[in-house]
């Protein structure tokens, strides 16, 4: 079955989708420290108690300074010159707003669909700068749910807030884990990777708008 122009609600992931990259900001301050830049987010992935401080913080059960505190304590044990405190405000520090999908976000909303925010949090501050209630419908961070992507009840959380069903929703986000995990729940997924391709990709699957 299709889902050409079938749904009328968009989630939107913040870091790598409304910013510039999150990976390519991890790569850049694992350069820095090491001189390799997959260092951090080999870690995050294959560490297990990097791995498990990363669920923690971003679940809300840590905060961010327990976390890098941890972190950097693991960094260093792979050859890292690093201290926790501002650890994740460097990384942060490397990614910038998106002009182009900040756009893209109030087109949606102007053209009568429903667009919501659905982010696992990193820092206790990390969406600085962003007005995220007047940008979104609705809004759903996982620090503050308790739960986060690829969780089946964070998907479900998102779209309940939003106000939508699964099978009327698109997930634009960019990491492919997230993706898989919330087409099992029925809502359309769109792989981020720049602007322009998201539109389009928008454009073929949102149905008439309520305008």
């Amino acid at each position: 079955m299709s889902d050409v122009r079938t749904r009328g609600a968009v989630l939107f992931d913040f870091g790598g989708v409304l910013t510039t990259s999150v990976v390519a900001a991890f790569e850049g301050l694992g350069s820095e420290l090491a001189d390799d830049p997959r260092l951090l987010l080999r870690l995050l992935s294959k560490d297990a108690e990097c791995s498990a401080l990363l669920v923690a913080h971003e679940e809300g059960r840590i905060g961010e300074r327990d976390f890098e505190y941890g972190f950097a304590a693991r960094l260093r044990a792979h050859g890292a010159a690093v201290e926790g405190p501002g650890l994740v405000r460097r990384i942060q520090a490397r990614l910038s707003p998106d002009p182009d999908m900040i756009a893209l976000v109030a087109k949606v909303r102007a053209d009568g669909y429903r667009a919501g925010l659905l982010s696992n949090s990193l820092g206790d501050d990390c969406y600085a700068g962003f007005d995220l209630p007047a940008m979104f419908d609705a809004v759903t961070v996982s620090g503050e749910i308790g739960v986060r992507k690829p969780s089946r009840r964070a998907y479900a959380i998102a779209c309940e807030r939003l106000g939508a069903r699964p099978a009327e929703t698109v997930l634009v986000d960019d990491l492919p884990q997230n993706i898989v995990a919330a087409q099992r729940l029925g809502i359309a997924g769109i792989a981020h990777r720049d602007a322009a391709t998201t539109a389009v990709e928008l454009a073929r699957l949102l149905g008439p708008s309520h305008l």
